[in-house]
């Protein structure tokens, strides 16, 4: 049977040098981790790759490649932005790398991504929006920043340690789909007149694709998440043409 461990991606977007990319396979390795996704249109030296990855090469041999992160994140259940750095345009809220462990134990089948961004400037804004949740590890404040293959490491570290078999009983449904359920909803809101505010759409319409994907919902589930708001619309609509 399948772990959790083998469904786990790890997602590199625009990394600079292919000695980080080596480094990061190692680490991947060492942690029992093994899918590796690189979201760039860099060529990379293969021999400053292989130099640092070692006998974990075979990661970067098997590697998928895209040239954007939105056709990377296709079909995963779970998309998770790795970064410390936080502000009104990212996410509201992060977990540690224990803490996100303890959430994939308890998703259904279906793969789980896990995004990192290039050695100068991570993850843009952009890029956290595509994800469904944040994950950022702890550190001093006197010098906050890590190496890429060390953020790697300990997101790794904390996986092979707490990670377990994955629940049977139903398959999530992936993150395209939480997005196309949170616009139906979203509309149903806007056809009561629910939104007052400028932009307040958009944010409520991430919050509940978020959501979705943190839930790990069925098929079943979210179109029954679906049906309430769309009938929600429908009564509140009719009371307002009949006055009942």
């Amino acid at each position: 049977m399948e772990t959790d461990l083998d469904r786990v991606e790890i997602i590199l977007v625009d990394t600079q040098d292919g000695a980080n990319i080596g480094s990061a396979c190692r680490a991947m390795k060492t942690m029992g981790l093994s899918r590796l996704t690189l979201v760039t249109n860099r060529t990379y030296d293969e021999n400053r790759v292989k130099t640092l990855a070692l006998h974990a090469f075979d990661l970067y041999e098997n590697r998928r490649e895209f040239s954007s992160l939105s056709e990377a994140l296709e079909g995963c259940i779970l998309s998770v932005a790795a970064t410390r750095r936080r502000g009104k345009d990212r996410k509201l809220s992060s977990v540690t790398p224990a803490e996100l462990a303890q959430k994939i134990n308890g998703l259904r089948e279906g793969r789980v991504s896990i995004v990192f961004g290039c050695e100068s400037s991570g993850l843009t804004d952009e890029q956290v929006h595509l994800c469904s949740m944040v994950v950022t590890i702890p550190t001093s404040e006197v010098f906050p920043s890590l190496n890429l293959s060390q953020a790697v490491q300990i997101i790794s570290y904390e996986l092979f340690q707490k990670l377990k078999r994955y629940p049977s009983g139903g398959n999530a449904v992936s993150q395209d789909r939480c997005r196309a359920a949170s616009e139906k909803c979203v509309e149903a809101l806007e056809q009561i007149g629910y939104f007052k505010v400028e932009n307040e759409k958009n944010f409520t319409a991430e919050y509940l694709s978020d959501m979705f994907a943190r839930c790990s919902m069925t098929e079943g589930e979210i179109r029954r998440f679906e049906k309430i708001f769309s009938k929600t619309s429908q009564i509140s609509r009719f009371r307002l043409q009949t006055g009942k």
